[in-house]
């Protein structure tokens, strides 16, 4: 259940990262509500999931998942480039969560 919760945050982060975009330095009062509450749930589900798996492991891991989700979302939703070298270091995190999830006891 902790991975589920984490797996939750890290997609609240990615939901608050591309808000702040859409925010606009929060002068727009919903994408900024939005944000705001993003921010909120992203920072309980993490919590909950620090109680069981290590801070080192859960933090890296709610990052990485924030930032290969931003990423993707750049891509798709701000016509960001998907040049190869882009996609490979998305890959890199992306290997990198998963051996921290799997050596994680």
């Amino acid at each position: 259940m902790a991975w589920l919760s984490l797996f939750v945050a890290g997609l609240f982060e990615t939901t608050w990262a591309i808000g702040l975009k859409y925010s606009e330095g929060f002068t727009r009062l919903w994408p900024s509500l939005l944000t705001v509450l993003a921010m909120a749930a992203s920072f309980f589900f993490l919590s909950q999931s620090l109680r069981t798996i290590p801070v080192g492991t859960g933090y890296a891991v709610w990052t990485g998942i924030g930032a290969v989700g931003t990423a993707i979302l750049g891509i798709l939703l701000f016509s960001e480039p998907a040049s190869f070298l882009r996609l490979a270091c998305i890959g890199l995190i992306v290997a990198g969560i998963t051996g921290l999830m799997l050596a994680s006891p």
